[in-house]
């Protein structure tokens, strides 16, 4: 009696492991209109004819949204020596080949072993008429080890790796777009900063001329000392404008840099704003539904 409940107990165990415990999967509804809201607060975001829909923008590369040449360069560059991509890469690799690992559980390992071997003997231990060379060939084919999934546990474990590799590999498409966005949001800084760099040495000059005109109505009785500090005030702000601007400029050649892992060559940066081509155009108006899309 004993010997059958021991004997139930581990086939109940051996059972229970081959089991697949993993819970199914629901996707909660989420609260959200499927329309646009409609109304005259909305006429701005109507889809412009010519701009990128909800179709092309899940498939919408960084190449299409940025149409500068000059930044693509850079952002290629980024991508290239960046050390963190590289890594998400090989983890993609690596996931890959462990989903496929897993994969193969599911088939039985079929192993066929072929030998030969062929033997020559000496005439003086043969008989005479006798063949005195001997071959021998065999072949082995069998199945070694294969665990008949009933109760899905080595699908499971494969759906788990399946899953774990595409959530690497949607790691690595977050650290490309993190990548990407960071490049460009530093490259169209460095184009404002340089643009309001011109700006305040432009401000300086016309304030220096200010001061130097004022400085001289000063002289001859036709300003007074308040005029003459007031126009100095002015030329103090601007040359603080320009000193702040000028440190924003080093500052983002820097980022630049340390982002694309090289010194970018000056003919990739921009000169201002109105050098740089502007990204590709996209509708306000878009469908929630491209969030799906996203890592």
């Amino acid at each position: 009696m004993n010997r059958q409940i021991v004997f139930v107990l581990i086939a109940i165990v051996v059972l229970l492991n081959g089991c697949t415990l993993a819970p199914k999967y629901t996707r909660p509804n989420t609260p959200i209109p499927p329309q646009w809201p409609q109304g005259e607060a909305y006429e701005s975001t109507r889809p412009v004819p010519g701009t990128a829909t909800v179709a092309t923008v899940a498939a919408l590369g960084w190449q299409e949204f940025f149409t500068d040449e000059r930044l693509q360069n850079v952002i290629e560059t980024a991508l290239n020596n960046n050390r963190d991509l590289r890594l998400a890469a090989l983890n993609v690799e690596q996931a890959r080949a462990m989903y496929g690992v897993q994969r193969a559980e599911l088939l039985p390992s079929i192993n066929a072993v072929g030998t030969g071997s062929k033997q020559r003997a000496s005439s003086d231990f043969t008989m005479p008429g006798a063949p005195r060379t001997t071959r021998r060939y065999s072949v082995d084919l069998g199945i070694t080890a294969w665990e008949i999934d009933f109760f899905g546990r080595i699908r499971s474990l494969e759906k788990q790796a399946l899953e774990q590799y595409l959530a690497t590999e949607e790691a690595r498409r977050s650290a490309q777009i993190a990548i990407v966005s960071e490049v460009s949001r530093v490259y169209l800084a460095l184009a404002a900063d340089r643009e309001n760099l011109k700006l305040a040495q432009s401000t300086l000059e016309i304030q220096q001329n200010i001061y130097d005109l004022v400085h001289s109505q000063y002289q001859v009785g036709l300003a007074t000392k308040i005029d003459l500090r007031r126009a100095q005030t002015q030329v103090d702000v601007a040359r603080g404008d320009v000193a702040r601007y000028t440190q924003l400029v080093a500052q983002d050649r820097n980022a630049l840099n340390l982002l694309a892992g090289t010194t970018v060559p000056e003919g990739l940066l921009p000169s201002d704003l109105a050098s740089v081509s502007p990204p590709k155009a996209i509708s306000a108006g878009l469908s929630s539904e491209v969030l799906l899309h996203r890592p």
